[in-house]
């Protein structure tokens, strides 16, 4: 007994000074002390535990944390067993338990030993303690802020997605169920419960990564699989047959990019559920533009191919492409075999000046719009002509296709008729913009409104180009201006245009300000009777005579022969015109415009009143109000409206574009009558 006393005092000295050495030199740990310990690990565990539990659970955590170092997950997982199981009270087994797992990548088992680790914490008592618990966050606050996260993830991501490595359509619950499953997941979840400082950017940017998602852009073909047919099916497994090819291939190449969702129209959408159809259709611009890669495919384009090939594509005839090709900011184009067009391998295709260039030359959209597109109202009329060639199989998806182009929610109502369709269209932008330039169009006339085309292809001719006078020109009828007696005259009538209401449409009535002519004469010219339009000679006060070739049968008379029946022919106003600086600043919103100079750029120093502010601030509305003369002189584009019987007008649509032109610019401020006309 005596002696068993001894050598517990001689091996528990040993210990302590092994114990000592491992503390204050870090350097030794993974060599001299796992030789020392190894020799005595056998005589430490057969002594009695409530003698050596102590010391021993110090041994094995030492030499655990030894082996971390070294990155021998496994032996270091042994010992820390063992400290737990010589000391079970103790978080420091299971923090080294946990930091093993780790190592070895088992995140799933490293989560549950800092649960029970956190457990230890909370359930043991001293302030030392209490300060390394809060250290730490809970698993169920963690969780709670990884699950808000993803929320706001979601709320912009497809209802339904393609799991591009189990081959099974998922909805939300399934997208999230799959991520939780995920070592990204227990990653991030052990990075939160870690460090209770983590940076929420850290966290939301591994969310974010993780639900990065691939949408394809193609031309519907024979078979294209639906939603019934792969609901609950595995895609890889099912017969590749018709648009199963295609949509495997996809799945495949999104998986190989490194992306876990992927998405296409076909099957990802409940076409018999309205409300979806519906919710899915508004949204689809803003999937496509928070899409990490857009997939083009073209069927099409034959391996190997030569430039010029995407520009004769069909994809590239089809209305809605053109959101799908804009919206993105990485966009792809594939062959007919799933190679990547011109064996281009670059990551972004927007990048590609080859690919770029023949898509612009294709599309007539400028390189700049097609690599950095921002969805809007501006330049509304070019972005008409952008869809005007384009073919949709739904006539009334040739304006829903517009939506997102223009940043715009409507309903959906299929059935509706391409007409009204577009016609909603067009109302919503210029009820929201005040852009008339929607108004400028040749063909027939909507039912929706007669102010408006029946046929998105009234928009495929470029907008009218009229003359305009330099800036030189404009400062030498100015100056001419102003020592008349017109100067008084020009401030009023600019006072009351910058007082003008913008155009408004409600039920199908458009309230126009308009800068109106009386026709005073409609003289129908000869020419061949099987001819469907007739050309007529219109006279209206203040105008020089105009002819208008048109399908509809108008009245003659002149002020000798008078009709009952009242025409106009009206100047849409437009307010940037009036060169105000929201308009003179915002230079893409002028579109295809004459883009006006300035008139405080010092080109024009008599403005400039050195009496002081007050007498500058005179001269500078003296002088806008002057240029809006001027501009007023110059040609512009005229609608034709005749008046109903209810007192509304309705456009006259004409073969070709009106242009019309006042015959004295110094005597224009004389002849203006401003008038909101109710158009039906």
């Amino acid at each position: 007994m005596l002696f068993q006393r001894h050598q517990y005092q001689w091996l528990k000295f040993r210990v302590q000074r092994h114990v000592s050495i491992l503390n204050s030199d870090s350097t030794i740990r993974a060599c001299f002390v796992l030789q020392i310990l190894e020799i005595n690990s056998k005589t430490i565990t057969v002594q009695p535990s409530s003698i050596l539990d102590s010391v021993s659970g110090t041994i094995f955590a030492n030499r655990s944390k030894a082996k971390l170092q070294q990155f021998l997950w496994e032996d270091a997982l042994l010992d820390a067993q063992k400290v737990i199981e010589l000391e079970p009270l103790s978080h420091v087994g299971y923090q080294l338990k946990h930091t093993a797992l780790h190592g070895a990548q088992r995140y799933g088992e490293a989560v549950e030993a800092f649960q029970i680790m956190l457990a230890k914490l909370d359930s043991a008592r001293g302030m030392q303690i209490r300060k390394l618990r809060d250290k730490y966050v809970s698993p169920f606050r963690a969780e709670g802020i990884i699950q808000k996260l993803i929320d706001v993830q979601l709320q912009s991501v497809p209802l339904r997605l393609l799991n591009t490595n189990t081959g099974l359509l998922c909805d939300r619950e399934a997208q999230i169920s799959a991520f939780k499953t995920t070592a990204e997941y227990e990653q991030l979840l052990l990075s939160i419960m870690k460090h209770a400082d983590l940076p929420m950017e850290r966290i939301a940017d591994t969310v974010s990564k993780y639900f990065r998602y691939v949408m394809l852009s193609h031309r519907w073909g024979e078979n294209e699989p639906l939603l019934h047919d792969i609901q609950d099916n595995v895609v890889y497994e099912l017969k590749a047959v018709g648009g199963l090819v295609k949509l495997q291939s996809f799945c495949k190449l999104a998986r190989h990019a490194g992306y876990h969702w992927a998405w296409v129209d076909t099957c990802c959408i409940d076409q018999n559920n309205n409300v979806e159809l519906q919710s899915s259709l508004n949204s689809m611009f803003s999937w496509y533009r928070r899409s990490a890669l857009t997939v083009v495919y073209l069927s099409d384009v034959p391996p190997s191919s030569k430039s010029g090939a995407l520009a004769k594509s069909a994809w590239n005839t089809r209305g809605w492409t053109v959101p799908e090709f804009l919206a993105p900011k990485v966009i792809r184009f594939y062959q007919q075999d799933w190679t990547p067009y011109l064996d281009d391998h670059s990551p972004n295709h927007k990048e590609s000046v080859e690919i770029i260039d023949e898509l612009e030359d294709a599309t007539g959209i400028y390189e700049r719009v097609l690599v950095a597109f921002q969805p809007g109202m501006r330049d509304a009329r070019q972005k008409l002509q952008w869809v005007s060639t384009r073919a949709t199989t739904i006539p009334e998806d040739i304006a829903y296709s517009l939506f997102g182009i223009f940043g715009i929610h409507l309903p959906i109502l299929y059935g509706e008729n391409a007409q009204n369709a577009l016609g909603r269209l067009l109302q919503e932008i210029v009820a929201r913009s005040g852009d008339i330039t929607a108004l400028d169009w040749v063909g027939q006339p909507s039912e929706f409104n007669s102010c408006l085309p029946a046929h998105i292809s009234s928009y495929a001719a470029p907008p009218r180009a009229l003359p305009y006078l330099s800036e030189d020109q404009i400062q030498t009828v100015v100056s001419s201006l102003r020592h008349t007696a017109a100067v008084d005259q020009a401030l009023k009538l600019y006072d009351q245009l910058v007082n003008m209401s913008a155009p408004r449409f409600a039920n199908c009535r458009l309230r126009l300000p308009c800068i109106v002519f009386p026709v005073t004469e409609v003289r129908r010219r000869s020419g061949p009777d099987q001819e469907a339009s007739s050309t007529y000679t219109v006279k209206a006060d203040g105008l020089d005579d105009l002819s208008i070739t048109t399908e509809e049968n108008l009245i003659q008379f002149s002020r000798l022969r008078p009709t009952r029946r009242t025409f106009l022919l009206v100047r849409p106003w437009d307010r940037r015109l009036l060169e105000l600086p929201e308009f003179a600043d915002d230079e893409e919103n002028l579109g295809d415009c004459p883009q006006f100079e300035s008139p405080l750029d010092g080109s024009d120093e008599s403005v400039v009143d050195s009496s002081g502010e007050e007498g500058l601030a005179d001269s500078e509305s003296c002088s806008r109000a002057l240029r809006l003369i001027v501009r007023l002189g110059q040609p512009f584009g005229a609608f034709l409206l005749a008046q109903q019987r209810g007192g509304e007008y309705k456009r006259i649509a004409s073969d070709y574009d009106i242009t019309a032109e006042v015959k004295d610019v110094s005597s224009v401020h004389t002849m203006m009558d401003i008038r909101t006309l109710e158009i039906l």
